[in-house]
């Protein structure tokens, strides 16, 4: 099937232009050993509009799509039940060997308007790959603990009675602050992004709910 190119509207252009984040973070999440490409089917002649490590085929931004590229868009979208992406082992000009991945981005009234596509070297050395993941240079963040959780109320019981922990052990916070330092740190974490936040805060520190909202408000000002 033909893949005619399309007129993006600016919605379209919005939802591509968000997929770039998502191609550096790739690349710094896996490491050079994989090639990530961000097409827009605007321009066949000039899709590429967002790579990471195009070293590994000479590509940059405004590089044409490939044979393959518009192959796999094609056979996504004749697919019985469109997945939206398929994966599938390849070999570029060099005979190296790829483990590659095809996902079709969707813009207004569900056309296709992009496609992502992430190519993996399967020759890098294996220390390669470890030494990325372990040891990134660019990773200057502390490691970070995660909560893992069933459902909302667990997830909010355990940020809040970490945080609470946190802020009873020190003992450069009086007793009458500390209810407002744990309602900040909570902020701080995005913990009253969750709907039910304030009422989990308030029924843990066993204070009301408006006294949350009183100390939430006073971190405004």
């Amino acid at each position: 099937m033909e893949q005619p190119e399309i007129i993006l509207t600016e919605t379209d252009k919005q939802i591509l232009q968000s997929y770039r984040g998502l191609v550096r973070g790739l690349e710094d999440y896996l490491g050079e050993g994989y090639e990530i490409v961000l097409h827009s089917l605007e321009s066949m002649e000039h899709s590429v509009i967002a790579i990471a490590n195009g070293h590994h085929t000479g590509r940059c931004e405004g590089s044409p799509i490939t044979d393959l590229a518009l192959y796999m868009l094609n056979s996504i979208q004749e697919q019985a039940q469109n997945s939206g992406y398929i994966s599938y082992f390849s070999r570029n000009r060099n005979g190296e060997p790829l483990r590659s991945s095809t996902i079709v981005i969707y813009g207004e009234n569900n056309r296709a308007i992009g496609v992502l596509c992430i190519n993996f070297y399967l020759n890098t050395p294996v220390y390669k790959v470890v030494n990325d993941l372990v040891n990134n240079p660019r990773d200057v963040q502390p490691v970070l603990p995660e909560t893992f959780a069933n459902n909302v109320e667990d997830l909010l019981q355990r940020i809040i009675e970490q945080v609470r922990a946190e802020v009873e052990e020190n003992p450069q916070i009086h007793s009458s602050l500390k209810n407002k330092e744990i309602i900040r740190r909570c902020s701080a974490q995005g913990v009253f992004q969750i709907k039910s936040a304030v009422s989990s805060v308030a029924k843990i520190l066993n204070i009301s709910k408006n006294t949350v909202y009183m100390h939430l408000k006073s971190l405004d000002t």
